[in-house]
């Protein structure tokens, strides 16, 4: 069975973005970047809410003259297939992506099960949705060595989870990983 994943950047505070809806303290050197990209091969479906997608929409046409980590990822997002979740957007312009106007918790137990690979969730409402139902395997958090003070949280208010420490790593920049098992 597939595993579904939510990884994330956050600042030690956890926000996602901070109050203006800022991120910019969150990108990744390239380093990171490359640790980033061997978490990511193994993916073969992401699941992102409207916003992140719309972020995310820069890798299918990202020129080869970027930085090696950044060509590997858009080769890597390029060749995952895509879920976005909205009930707004009229329709999807990226290669391998569908458009679904609701996040149906059935349909995701199903993927799992007959996926070839894992999938990856993205976008805080999402994957809250996703944490809320009790699908999402494991976190992956990146945290930036930034305070914020306050926008959109990493997690939703309210959630209580047991986790199991998998994996950590420091890294050059300031910023550590860790990697948990969501505990059922």
């Amino acid at each position: 069975m597939a595993k579904l994943i939510y990884g994330v950047i956050s600042s030690l505070d956890g926000y996602i973005a901070d109050a203006d809806g800022n991120f910019d303290w969150s990108a990744p050197d390239e380093e990171v970047h490359a640790f980033v990209n061997e978490l990511e091969r193994p993916v073969g479906t992401y699941l992102y809410g409207r916003r992140l997608y719309d972020i995310m929409r820069v890798w299918e046409t990202l020129e080869d003259d970027e930085s090696p980590a950044m060509n590997d990822y858009a080769a890597i997002w390029r060749a995952a297939d895509k879920i976005v979740y909205s009930r707004t957007l009229e329709s999807v312009d990226t290669s391998r992506t569908t458009l679904e106007r609701s996040f149906d918790p059935d349909a995701i137990v199903r993927l799992k099960e007959t996926a070839a690979a894992d999938i990856g969730v993205g976008g805080a409402s999402l994957a809250a949705q996703a944490l809320t139902a009790g699908l999402v395997d494991e976190i992956y958090q990146f945290i930036s060595p930034v305070i914020v003070g306050g926008g959109t949280r990493f997690v939703p208010d309210g959630l209580a989870l047991q986790l199991e420490l998998t994996d950590e790593r420091r890294f050059g920049n300031g910023v550590v990983y860790a990697a948990y098992r969501v505990g059922q």
